[in-house]
């Protein structure tokens, strides 16, 4: 089940590629930071898939509420001179790290039987 992010990626990224759409100039801020939200709420769905809490409404409105905030932060500091976006990238970019992080330390500890301790013992 945890694929289906995956291959859903996959599809949109050949499609990107294959239609070859070009993104203007003025909107890349935009983009980027609306393809980082999608990306979080992506790596967090399969972590909450991994932890046995998934819940499909939970994915599609984070997916669209975070590509719209950030495209708002995005829009907001374009208008008073601010790089406001660089907030969202930051904040988009840790939070797929640690969601990375816990889903390679789910597949590893699952694939090795590594049991985890929270006491590091």
């Amino acid at each position: 089940m945890w694929f289906l992010p995956f291959l859903g990626l996959f599809v949109g990224a050949a499609l990107g590629y294959l239609l070859n759409i070009e993104i203007p100039a003025h909107l890349v801020k935009y983009f980027s930071v609306a393809f980082l939200a999608a990306l979080d709420t992506i790596f967090g769905g399969i972590k909450s898939i991994q932890d046995g809490s998934f819940e499909g409404i939970l994915l599609i409105t984070g997916f669209f509420t975070n590509m719209l905030v950030a495209g708002f932060f995005a829009y907001i500091g374009d208008s008073i001179g601010v790089d406001l976006y660089l907030a969202a990238v930051f904040a988009f970019g840790v939070r797929i790290f640690s969601n990375i992080s816990q889903i390679r330390h789910n597949i590893i500890s699952k694939y090795f039987k590594i049991n985890r301790n929270d006491n590091n013992e």
